[in-house]
C-alpha cells in the first residue's frame, strides 16, 4: 500500500484539492531529489511526487490523483 508502479499512474486524472482539473498523467520523471509527475492538460505541469505533501491521494480504482498544487504553477 502506498507504493505504485509508474505504469499504474500514467493516464490518471489529476485534480487539486480545490477541485481544479489539471489533465492526465502523461509520464513520470526521475530526478536526483524526487520523482516528478508530468501532467498534460490545457498546459503541461510538473508536480513533485511527494506522497502526503503534494500528492494527497491516489485512487487507481477511480483513476484519480488528488494533488495539493497551485493552479498558477
Amino acid at each position: 500500500k502506498g507504493e505504485y508502479y509508474w505504469s499504474d499512474l500514467i493516464g490518471l486524472q489529476v485534480k487539486t484539492i480545490e477541485g481544479v482539473e489539471f489533465g492526465t498523467v502523461k509520464q513520470m520523471l526521475e530526478t536526483g531529489a524526487n520523482d516528478v509527475v508530468v501532467v498534460a492538460g490545457e498546459r503541461e505541469r510538473l508536480i513533485p511526487f511527494l506522497q502526503g505533501d503534494t500528492i494527497v491521494n491516489i485512487d487507481l480504482q477511480t483513476g484519480e490523483m488528488l494533488v495539493d498544487w497551485d493552479a498558477d504553477f
